[in-house]
């Protein structure tokens, strides 16, 4: 391979890498369990429960970080027989974005499958990936521009603590208020298991009304290797910082989110209410 098409290469990892922060993805359930002891957790350890999640609907909305709307969406959360699966989606006017995870909580939170799915004009490209808690996964991706179909499958030695489309389920979870390291897949297409992140940056207030509810604020922050980190800041292309707040006051539960989803600009994840209507 040559020199210049190493560097492009390169290049094109990294900007993919940005993807993977939110990952969101996550999940926003309310929780009702009572908070166990905590426990201190030893690196790339499974993060313990401690607010065990349950079967939720809520509704969501979708912004550019200025506040104009994108899209609505919903949290569907069910409790199954082989563990919780969580699906998050989002209609824009011509795009979806859909992002499924199943995983157990005996115990410890653990990952059993991940698919997302993300389509149309709001998204540089077509995306579907699919990973199983063995660490087979399947990538195929649709360039916009080209109309260029790829496939990239394998498998993956996942760590325990790898929590795609749960990284908010783990923020609930932070034993008082202590940063904790978990992992993410990467897709750039190619797969990447990188380090994430969730550091406490303080505690601010939303109002329920008149009401004043305290919100932590949690900062999720990629953690590139060495060499990825230096190409990264070359191109001035390395992966943001995303923010989370979580209300802490007896159930933790989520009330924002904002970062990059998978691909382009920095938008933002609220709560929404239904509107009757007229």
């Amino acid at each position: 391979m040559s020199t210049g098409t190493r560097k492009i290469h390169i290049r094109i990892a990294i900007g993919g890498a940005i993807l993977m922060v939110p990952l969101l993805l996550w999940t926003c359930a309310m929780s009702s369990a009572a908070a166990p002891p905590a426990v201190r957790r030893a690196a790339s350890a499974a993060m313990p429960v401690r607010y065990a999640e349950g079967t939720v609907h809520g509704f969501l909305e979708l912004r550019t970080a200025a506040g104009a709307f994108l899209a609505h969406g919903d949290l569907l959360q069910l409790v199954k027989e082989d563990g919780i699966e969580s699906r998050m989606v989002f209609h824009f006017a011509n795009s979806v974005f859909e992002e499924t995870v199943t995983f157990t909580q005996r115990d410890v939170f653990t990952l059993q499958a991940y698919h997302l799915v993300q389509s149309g004009p709001a998204f540089p490209a077509d995306l579907e990936v699919t990973m199983a808690r063995s660490g087979a996964y399947v990538v195929r991706t649709r360039s916009h521009d080209e109309g260029e179909e790829t496939t990239y499958a394998g498998t993956l030695e996942l760590p325990p603590d790898v929590y795609n489309g749960m990284v908010v389920t783990i923020a609930k979870n932070l034993a008082a208020n202590t940063p904790e390291t978990v992992h993410i897949v990467a897709f750039t297409p190619k797969p990447r298991i990188i380090r994430l992140e969730l550091a406490p940056a303080g505690t601010g207030h939303v109002l329920l009304g008149t009401h004043e509810e305290a919100a932590l604020h949690i900062v999720l922050k990629p953690r590139l290797g060495a060499l990825l980190r230096f190409f990264a800041t070359i191109a001035r292309r390395a992966p943001p910082n995303s923010d989370v707040w979580i209300v802490t006051d007896q159930v933790p539960a989520f009330v924002r989110f904002q970062g990059p989803m998978y691909s382009g600009p920095v938008w933002r994840i609220d709560l929404a209410s239904p509107n009757w209507p007229q």
